[in-house]
């Protein structure tokens, strides 16, 4: 996947995600209170829905999460690892700001994405 510009920082507000298609994958871009940007893929395998960029983003411990919307599961922002179930995970994307415009990149791991949950 190639760097692509899915908005500029001003479109998103802290603490909140947004879905973005990218190279034809629903991506969830996440800004953080502390203006940390992360993005993993927007489908929660435990609800098997695309719902991620309408979770829930705090933290656990020094743990950035977005928990999803329908059955509450927690995400690492950094990893797409569960933090409940670390045999469960999303793939996370690379993030980077340039000159205000919020680009997401190729993929962090080569894990497979496709994981269903128990």
């Amino acid at each position: 996947m190639s760097w692509t510009p899915v908005c500029t920082v001003d479109d998103l507000p802290r603490e909140r995600g947004v879905a973005a298609l990218v190279e034809g994958r629903a991506v969830a871009l996440f800004r953080t209170y502390d203006d940390a940007w992360f993005a993993l893929d927007n489908r929660c395998p435990f609800a098997n829905a695309s719902v991620l960029a309408r979770g829930i983003v705090g933290t656990r411990g020094d743990v950035p999460f977005v928990a999803s919307p329908m059955l509450k599961q927690p995400f690492g922002l950094r990893d797409g690892v569960c933090l409940d179930d670390p045999t469960v995970r999303v793939q996370a994307y690379a993030v980077r700001v340039t000159d205000g415009v919020v680009h997401i990149g190729p993929a962090l791991t080569d894990q497979p994405t496709d994981q269903e949950a128990p």
